[in-house]
């Protein structure tokens, strides 16, 4: 498939890739050229012919790194499915590479919008059981990490933090599931935490390859299991589980089990800190997937 869609709304910092220098202090955007404009550039050297779409939240790049912190994730995927529908190179189908945050918006995208064809997700250290703790906001001092975490230990399942905080929108407390799964707007809905949405499920099985990425050093995503679709246990905050141990899958409520038992799971794992990893890592590891 020759057309590839790159989504980073990243949780922080994280868009840091040691073999391309990057120095960026603030949330990323879509085109920046030591982040995502790197990748789109390093897959299309690699890749000839391939047609990369790196998507724009917004009207500009400024837009873009501030939609990833404070905009409705709903409107966000919603925004998106208009965005690929409109693509006339998109119409045969696209595999799509979610970095951090974005691989969740991006499954949000495989199970709500089936049209175009999504072929293969690609999950970039995503979070796709959430987080419980920001352990590396883009420094200890930063004002703006302050107010997120002061926002979530206050109330991430109000009304008010759950509609304009992004992060807030995939916080999972496990020691507060009742709250989660009833106030939580994103996360809780796409992993059928309330109810299964039979279409969530039947659109997400049509996905050839869903391949997740852990980052073993990983010191931003709390916990890293949530990178593979584990999670901490209900009801503490110390032991995880995996996915194959959990509810959902033991159940299948989101169709990841059948998934697996079809081979369609892939989990890779990196020997680094968050999006940290190298250019012949990504090529050997990752490209044979979006060829």
């Amino acid at each position: 498939h020759f057309a590839l869609i790159i989504l980073s709304m990243t949780l922080f910092i994280l868009s840091r890739m040691s073999t391309f220098s990057p120095n960026k202090t603030q949330g990323d955007n879509c085109c920046n050229p030591l982040s995502m404009g790197a990748i789109k550039k390093m897959i299309e050297e690699e890749i000839s012919g391939i047609y990369v779409l790196s998507l724009m939240i917004g009207k500009n790049v400024i837009q873009d790194t501030e939609n990833g912190f404070f905009m409705d994730v709903n409107d966000q995927v919603s925004m998106v499915c208009a965005q690929l529908a409109q693509d006339p190179k998109l119409k045969g189908g696209y595999n799509a590479m979610g970095f951090s945050q974005g691989a969740q918006f991006l499954r949000a995208v495989a199970q709500r919008c089936p049209t175009p064809p999504m072929k293969t997700l690609i999950s970039v250290g995503g979070q796709h059981q959430g987080v419980y703790g920001l352990p590396r906001c883009p420094g200890e001092s930063s004002e703006l990490c302050d107010m997120i975490r002061k926002a979530l230990n206050s109330g991430a399942y109000s009304a008010l933090v759950q509609k304009h905080l992004v992060q807030a929108q995939y916080w999972h407390d496990p020691l507060n599931d009742d709250l989660y799964k009833k106030y939580s707007l994103f996360l809780a809905d796409i992993n059928q935490e309330r109810v299964v949405n039979e279409t969530y499920k039947k659109n997400l099985q049509l996905l050839e390859k869903f391949v997740m990425v852990k980052f073993l050093k990983d010191t931003v995503v709390d916990p890293v299991d949530s990178e593979w679709f584990g999670f901490l246990k209900t009801g503490q905050a110390k032991e995880t589980e995996t996915l194959q141990e959990s509810v959902l899958y033991k159940e299948d409520r989101l169709g990841l089990a059948a998934m697996d038992k079809a081979g369609k799971l892939v989990f890779l794992a990196s020997d680094g800190d968050h999006l940290q990893f190298t250019r012949e890592w990504f090529t050997a590891n990752l490209l044979p997937y979006l060829r």
